[in-house]
Order: structure tokens, then C-alpha cells, then sequence
């Protein structure tokens, strides 16, 4: 354990930060997950839905700096084939 005041307050922020890091990445996880199902169910309405909502907390997880910008424009590349094979 730290034993200066500033090191200690830096140890509660990192774990704080890094717990909200986590929930954010299980949050967009678990709508990645929700649009691959409605994709997989061929239920139109819900997959345009799913799919805008999964390409925003993308970039909103890129402007935190939670993935790599390189890794959120592959991933929003392979939802727009999913989405456009299904038509």
C-alpha cells in the first residue's frame, strides 16, 4: 500500500476508473450481442435499431478511450455486412 497522501488518491481513482471502464465495455459487449440476435432472428425493424445503437456506444467507446478507433471501424464494418447480408 502507497504511503503518500497523492499515491493513495491515485489508487481509489485508477479503481474507480477502471470499474467504470468495465462497465462500459460489458454494456457494449451485451449490445453487440443483442444486435448478432436480431440479425440471427431476421427481425428487420429490430436489427436497424440494434445496429445504430451498437455503432454509437462504439464510438462512444472510442471517444473514451475504451477501444482502439482501428478496432471500433472493424467492428462497425463487420455489423454493416451483417446487417446488409440480411436484406
Amino acid at each position: 500500500m502507497a504511503n503518500i497522501k497523492s499515491a493513495k488518491k491515485r489508487i481509489l481513482v485508477n479503481r474507480n476508473k477502471a470499474l467504470q471502464n468495465q462497465m462500459a465495455k460489458s454494456q457494449l459487449k451485451t449490445l453487440i450481442k443483442k444486435f448478432d440476435a436480431a440479425v440471427a432472428s431476421g427481425d428487420k425493424e429490430a436489427a436497424s435499431a440494434a445496429y445504430r445503437l451498437a455503432v454509437k456506444k462504439v464510438d462512444q467507446a472510442v471517444a473514451r478511450g475504451i477501444m482502439h478507433r482501428n478496432t471500433a471501424a472493424r467492428r462497425k464494418s463487420s455489423f454493416t455486412l451483417k446487417f446488409n447480408r440480411m436484406a
